[in-house]
């Protein structure tokens, strides 16, 4: 038999389980899935243009760019899991924004004339 608390979360949130940090809001939802998708155009727009040119250097600052992104992605699923303290999404959001800053200045390393 389930605990009073029990059965109120569960009426709480329709039958699904709680939040593990609280509730999130659709706010949070939204800027979550904006920045993310801009990153991941960013990202791959790098990626291609760097071997647009064929040059070294291009190809290794787009392969730094990635290997930023796949230490994001793992703070994400850590973060995800519940492994990580709430307080790690400021971090994931400053790198999201420090990859992107980083896509801006390849490009316009990449496209100087």
């Amino acid at each position: 038999m389930e605990s009073y608390q029990q059965q109120s979360c569960h009426q709480s949130y329709g039958g699904m389980d709680r939040p593990l940090f609280g509730e999130s809001n659709k706010k949070d939802k939204y800027c979550n899935y904006v920045l993310g998708a801009a990153t991941i155009i960013a990202v791959l727009a790098t990626v291609i243009s760097a071997f647009v040119h064929l040059v070294a250097l291009n190809i290794v600052f787009s392969g730094a760019i990635v290997m930023n992104c796949i230490s994001n992605i793992f703070l994400i699923y850590w973060y995800r899991q519940g492994d990580l303290d709430p307080k790690f999404r400021n971090l994931i959001y400053y790198n999201s924004l420090v990859t992107l800053l980083l896509c801006v200045i390849a490009f316009v390393t990449f496209f100087k004339k």
